[in-house]
């Protein structure tokens, strides 16, 4: 059974792809899952992330701080850079480009601890800059994406700030919690965790696509280009970007992949609540398998590659999906 949820989790690009293109076609489908359907359910996957996470993973980050240092910084740095220049290249209208950075400001998704893992790179690197950069996003992306989505429409920093706080710190805090407190069914729940996550960001991504179809029809080929450019870019450049503090391939793999793959549900979540165009958010749910679909890519030929990491054990439970 366990082997069977972890199948159907790891296929989480193809329920994400197949969920939006069907929104597209039967929008009804989908759109009833929208307002706080979509709070609640970006919360519980923070929460199921929390649950994974005991006080030793932290200590963990003492063990590499370098490394972890380095996507951190590939993570705040580069990707926003890529948000801003490319909205500004394609000039996209307004709600697009501010979507655009939008989901280049939020944090690494834990999605990319499963590509980690599929791509043999190194996986605990990648649960740990996850868990920073998730951390880290309660203050950077509210900060970020004023200062760069600011030049475009007004946005409200303080309550992006709240937000993140209501979204992500409360839920991964209960979650650390209940991981200490309630172990046993803590562990119960693992298994689940992961399909559980898909379920909902294949909904949260459709509901947003079928709510705006029509537009999203009508922008088609441009906004899709933007958004695989943003992400082909943060892929590549991520990587480039560890070479140069002279990192071997796999972790250069494992940077590349954590800044690629972005949180795309916060994103979608951020922007429904604090941007007045609804189309703001349809480039973040668009985020959502396109940097899935370029990971599986990169996780299949890196994994032929013949290159292991040969310290890493079997893939942790920590790769709950929050695309």
């Amino acid at each position: 059974m366990i082997r069977l949820l972890n199948l159907l989790s790891n296929l989480f690009p193809l329920w994400v792809l197949t969920a939006c293109g069907l929104a597209l076609i039967e929008p009804d489908w989908f759109t009833w899952f929208s307002g706080p359907w979509i709070i609640w359910g970006l919360g519980l996957i923070m929460l199921g992330m929390g649950i994974t996470l005991g006080i030793e993973d932290f200590k963990r980050v003492l063990t590499m701080p370098r490394a972890v240092a380095t996507g951190f910084l590939a993570q705040f740095l580069l990707m926003p850079f890529w948000g801003w220049t490319i909205g500004k290249l394609l000039d996209l209208p307004t709600p697009y480009a501010v979507g655009l950075i939008l989901v280049s400001c939020c944090p690494g998704g834990t999605a990319s601890n499963v590509i980690a893992y599929i791509a043999r790179t190194n996986v605990a690197l990648s649960v740990l800059m996850t868990m920073c950069s998730t951390a880290g996003a309660v203050f950077l992306t509210p900060l970020i994406t004023s200062w760069l989505a600011g030049q475009y429409v007004p946005v409200d920093g303080v309550g992006l700030f709240i937000s993140m706080v209501k979204i992500v710190l409360a839920p991964i805090v209960l979650g650390v919690t209940l991981h200490h407190l309630f172990p046993k069914m803590v562990k119960a729940v693992l298994p689940v965790g992961p399909l559980i996550s898909v379920i909902i960001i294949a909904l949260i991504c459709a509901s947003i696509i079928g709510a705006r179809a029509e537009d999203v029809k009508a922008s088609g080929l441009t906004l899709l280009f933007a958004v695989f450019l943003l992400h082909s870019v943060a892929f590549a450049s991520g990587y480039l970007f560890a070479k140069l503090f002279r990192y071997d391939k796999i972790i250069a793999r494992t940077i590349s992949i954590e800044v690629g793959m972005q949180n795309s549900g916060l994103a979608t979540v951020l922007a429904r609540q604090h941007f007045a165009d609804p189309l703001t958010a349809v480039p973040c749910a668009i985020s959502a398998f396109t940097h899935s679909v370029i990971g599986s890519v990169l996780a299949a030929i890196w994994r032929g590659s013949g290159s292991t990491q040969p310290s890493e054990a079997p893939a942790p439970q920590k790769g709950v999906i929050s695309n």
